[in-house]
């Protein structure tokens, strides 16, 4: 690191449990994030921040002024811009120092397995299952960390399918694939504002964590949040034996 990144990270190298060494670490890590909505907005500005080296954000959605009540890397005047470019430029003006890639186009399987690949981890902020059964397919198979989140109403959760680990178990374990398309989305549903940043903020210590191997992840828990009463769950989850994803 740089005299003007030892500045600018001096908050996190104060922390025992990160110094020098973890920072480093941040420095030089790559995360992919899929999604630069309510979720991927919060994801992408604190890893953007906390120093995260290489971020790739991928989303082929356009900007709406619908989304500005809670997709907070976004402004007014980036309407009708793709999300990943407007959350890159708010990216490098928050932090210069770090490398932020974009994917504009609705990605394949085969697109996503490269993009995983390239990744130290990977952060689940889509809104549709299908993306997330893919998703967790791959990480499952490359053996990546996943972070997931959703959030919808008034209600999020947030977990870790940690699949470097025998004993994680996935997204499959815990969903599994019927078939049918019973997707929650916030534009017929609605959402609470700060609820998404809540959920997002928890992807992203969540993913620093990982990225640095330091405290204990949400892995074989799921965190449950009810903003309307303010209350936070903990269901610990565990591997299904007869998932045909993973097991």
């Amino acid at each position: 690191m740089n005299d003007q990144q030892l500045l600018r990270y001096s908050r996190h190298i104060l922390l025992p449990q990160i110094e020098y060494e973890g920072q480093d670490k941040l420095v030089n890590s790559h995360a992919l994030i899929v999604g630069a909505g309510g979720l991927g907005s919060p994801v992408a500005l604190y890893l953007a921040a906390a120093g995260v080296g290489t971020l790739t954000i991928c989303d082929f959605d356009v900007v709406d002024l619908t989304n500005l009540q809670r997709q907070i890397v976004h402004t007014t005047s980036a309407v009708g811009v793709n999300k990943a470019v407007s959350a890159q430029a708010t990216l490098q003006a928050i932090n210069p120092e770090i490398t932020v890639n974009t994917v504009c186009e609705k990605s394949s399987a085969a697109d996503f397995e490269k993009l995983i690949t390239q990744a130290d981890v990977v952060i689940d902020c889509s809104d549709n299952f299908a993306t997330r059964y893919l998703l967790n397919r791959l990480c499952v198979q490359l053996k990546k960390p996943l972070v997931s989140g959703a959030a919808i109403g008034f209600e999020g959760q947030v977990t870790v399918y940690d699949m470097r680990s025998d004993n994680s178990p996935c997204y499959h374990c815990l969903f599994p694939d019927n078939g049918e398309d019973s997707d929650l989305r916030c534009a017929t549903n609605g959402v609470f504002a700060p609820l998404v940043g809540m959920i997002g903020t928890c992807q992203a210590a969540e993913a620093l964590k990982i990225l640095m191997a330091i405290g204990d992840s949400l892995q074989g828990r799921l965190l449950l949040l009810d903003a309307l009463s303010m209350e936070w769950r903990t269901i610990k989850l565990s591997k299904d034996p007869a998932c045909t994803v993973c097991a």
